[in-house]
């Protein structure tokens, strides 16, 4: 079934954090290397998304704890598996295959889930991050001109991710937690380019992309400085099934942007917001009622389409999350009046 015609259907749980959930296995440097990084020449303990290549089954049960709690679609285990950020580990070699095995990973959980339940169709977005450089910014105060790394190169590792998120059996191309549009732009650019040069086959198009930002603070505004409105105005020509908010705000906090962009935005609206706002030792104390109880007001405002978390939330906040918005129909989009 096509995830549009169920979105105008209901509103679409979206999974939680990875992150959180592999930080509760407390796993070590070997656990990390596995067998055949035991001997890498440099520590990978914190590389998260090497479990899908050394520990399979943790990411896979991880995927399948969120489809058990009601999640409609997963993200890949892929937030950082680009050449540009594997090289913090000297992995760049390995960007493409860790794409696969993490596809893989959650499409195998995506797919039993679906065998379970035919009728609920769960879907699997292939999960890019926003990179450890940035193409608007400096990162050297003293040459506000100096550029880390170029929108080619961006480009370039961007278009490695996807064709090995597309090899993997993703359903959706997800470009999130953006807090630099240019970086966004380098993504989108990337992801047409790629299947413009490699159609799907059996006169299937081009998976759906979502494209999700961030707001760092009570300013309303990206890292990079765009408003939220700006943000969107600069994306759309990607014509993403649905543009939206996650990390950096807790569900309260991120209330104002999530009604904000329901009534600007033509296509279809997400949410997933971290599990309150860290306490003094990072960490998150926001309880899954809690958020829940915030979550259900958007969706009683009509104000959602897709809606899960981010940092700190667990399969626990998922299904308190699916539960609190059942009952909801989703946010209709607006008609396009031309003048």
């Amino acid at each position: 079934m096509d995830i549009r015609e169920i979105l105008k259907e209901r509103i679409l749980i979206i999974d939680g954090a990875m992150g959180t959930m592999i930080q509760q296995q407390k796993l070590e440097e070997t656990d990390y290397r596995g067998e055949r990084f035991k001997d890498w020449h440099t520590d990978v303990k914190g590389n998260n998304d090497l479990l899908s290549i050394t520990q399979p089954d943790i990411i896979q049960g991880i995927h399948e704890l969120y489809l058990e709690a009601g999640a409609d679609i997963i993200e890949t285990n892929t937030f950082s598996s680009t050449t540009i950020a594997q090289a913090d580990y000297d992995m760049q070699a390995l960007a493409y295959e860790l794409n696969v095995a993490s596809a893989k990973c959650a499409r195998a959980a995506a797919d039993k889930y679906t065998a379970m339940n035919p009728d609920k169709p769960r879907f699997v977005a292939g999960a890019i991050g926003p990179l450890n450089k940035t193409l608007s910014l400096s990162p050297d105060v003293n040459n506000p001109g100096f550029r880390a790394v170029t929108f080619d190169e961006v480009a370039e590792a961007y278009t490695e991710q996807i064709k090995g998120l597309v090899d993997g059996g993703v359903n959706i191309i997800l470009i999130e937690t953006i807090f630099d549009t240019l970086n966004a732009k380098a993504a989108i650019y990337a992801t047409k380019n790629y299947f413009r040069q490699n159609p799907p086959s059996g006169g299937r198009g081009a998976l759906p992309i979502m494209i999700s930002g961030t707001i760092t603070d009570a300013s309303g505004r990206t890292l990079s400085g765009q408003t939220l409105e700006s943000f969107y105005i600069s994306v759309m020509h990607a014509n993403p099934i649905s543009v939206g908010l996650n990390c950096a705000l807790g569900a309260q906090e991120m209330r104002p942007h999530v009604e904000e962009l329901s009534q600007i935005a033509s296509c279809f609206t997400s949410a997933y917001p971290n599990a309150g706002l860290p306490n003094a030792f990072g960490e998150y104390d926001e309880q899954p009622h809690e958020t829940a109880h915030i979550i259900e007001e958007w969706a009683k405002e009509g104000w959602l389409n897709i809606v899960g978390g981010c940092c700190g939330t667990t399969p626990g906040h998922i299904k308190h999350i699916a539960d609190a918005v059942k009952n909801f129909k989703p946010r209709v989009m607006p008609e396009l009046v031309e003048e």
